[in-house]
């Protein structure tokens, strides 16, 4: 039996060694046809090279003779003009001198005044007819210089891929529909373009899995700097990001990188406001008239009588959205969404449209459908932060200063939400357009501290997702 297992063995690891064997004949095969490719390429590049040298050589030969020719016949131009002024000259010069040698004064007075004003001419008009000599014409200013072309041919080489692209996060920016991604690279001057691929993460780990899945990714191509915006993206989203360095050798690509857009802004709705809440002029801070509110005060006081709301200036219905609201030293509030739907006049989270996160004196409970459930809250809770997955059919609350999660409704979306604010004393203020905090692992679900015991006020629960 032994023997029996250890031959399988061997017969296993015998196969296993002829495939490896094949793979490795297959890789020396190709290595053949692929340097003969190279070697034809460098052949046809190099014969290229010399059949360019060759036609400049000429060109630039052609241009010496033609210059040489048309100096020399300027040259020539010049040399006859003087000869022929040097003649005429030595003609005046001779006349003159023997007139000099007259002894008879009558023929020397007769002579002299005649060859006195050609001589005096003559003089006058050499200056002009003498040429100026031109130094350049001797071809002093004319140099062959190739030492850069020479360096370049030094350096000739085969092209290698370039090596992959760095992606700085740190200078990546988004608002909440673009990212502007930003990358480096070491070969830079070899590089032809870039391509950027970006998708959707989806929690999936595994990156090679899921770059594989190539009708996933968005594409990029032909980009020649070292930054892009892309545009149209969903909110409030992450995305996964690779650029793709390439020359005519071949491409490679960078790590890839997570990067989120924005949130949706939003601010308050002064139409969608009550009578007695005063909204800031940026639209961010709404704020109760406390004169307004009398002092017997009991958990009657939320009725469709006591509320005071608010609402954003959008309705979502797609992507992810978080943004967060300072509640101050207010004690009674009710902060969620609620459907467009969802009666006016009625507390929100009172009816099947809304879902919230409220506060009543000491109690911090979540509410939806007339079902209250008191969650576990840090008495000085002074930010609340909510992140809306529309998508994803979730609406979370956390207290972002402790990076804790509060609860989580899920929530299967028939309609477009709109952000809810309602408070029954002092004010609130709301930070919107913001990235989700890195403490919230989405989509992962964390703990929520909903306590299983009911409400004071309200005598049905809503159970824990």
């Amino acid at each position: 039996q032994t023997l029996e297992m250890n031959l399988t063995n061997l017969v296993k690891r015998n196969s296993e060694l002829e495939n490896q064997m094949a793979k490795l004949i297959q890789i020396c095969q190709q290595v053949e046809v692929n340097t003969a490719m190279h070697e034809a390429k460098l052949m046809e590049e190099c014969d290229e090279l010399v059949e360019i040298i060759q036609q400049r050589k000429q060109m630039i030969a052609v241009k010496i003779k033609e210059t040489k020719v048309m100096k020399l016949r300027k040259l020539a131009q010049q040399v006859a003009n003087c000869r022929q002024c040097l003649e005429r000259s030595t003609v005046l010069i001779n006349q003159a001198e023997h007139i000099l040698k007259e002894n008879d004064q009558a023929r020397f007075l007769q002579s002299a005044k005649n060859i006195a004003e050609r001589v005096a001419m003559a003089t006058a008009s050499s200056q002009v007819l003498i040429p100026d000599i031109n130094f350049n014409d001797a071809f002093e200013n004319f140099a062959l210089d190739f030492s850069r072309e020479k360096k370049l041919l030094e350096g000739l080489d085969y092209l290698t891929a370039p090596n992959p692209p760095s992606i700085r996060e740190e200078l990546c920016t988004a608002s909440h529909d673009t990212i502007t991604v930003h990358w480096i690279s070491d070969d830079e001057f070899s590089i032809s373009s870039y391509e950027l691929q970006y998708t959707i993460f989806t929690g999936q780990a595994n990156f090679i899995s899921l770059y594989n899945s190539v009708d996933s990714w968005m594409i990029v191509p032909n980009i020649k700097q070292n930054h892009y915006t892309v545009h149209g993206l969903q909110s409030g989203t992450r995305y996964i990001f690779i650029v793709k360095a390439i020359n005519q050798a071949g491409s490679r690509n960078s790590e890839p990188t997570r990067l989120k857009t924005n949130s949706q802004p939003f601010k308050l709705d002064p139409k969608m406001t009550h009578k007695k809440l005063k909204i800031s002029n940026d639209g961010l801070q709404m704020e109760k008239d406390e004169s307004s509110l009398k002092k017997s005060h009991t958990p009657e006081r939320f009725s469709s009588t006591g509320c005071y709301g608010a609402a954003g200036n959008i309705f979502i219905d797609s992507g992810c959205h978080y943004w967060e609201v300072v509640m101050g030293s207010s004690t009674w509030y009710a902060i969620g969404i609620a459907y467009k739907s969802a009666p006016k006049n009625e507390w929100i989270g009172k009816n099947a449209s809304s879902w919230v996160f409220s506060r009543c004196n000491s109690n911090f409970v979540v509410r939806h459908n007339n079902k209250e459930m008191l969650v576990d809250v840090p008495p000085q809770l002074k930010r609340l932060g909510v992140l809306l997955d529309y998508d994803n059919n979730m609406l979370s609350f956390y207290d972002p200063a402790n990076s804790l999660h509060l609860h989580t409704f899920d929530v299967t979306f028939i309609l477009p939400v709109c952000p809810t604010f309602t408070i029954w004393n002092k004010s609130l203020m709301i930070l919107s357009g913001l990235p989700a905090p890195d403490f919230i692992d989405y989509p992962e679900r964390q703990e929520c501290n909903c306590r299983p015991q009911e409400s004071p006020y309200v005598s049905g629960m809503k159970a824990c997702h």
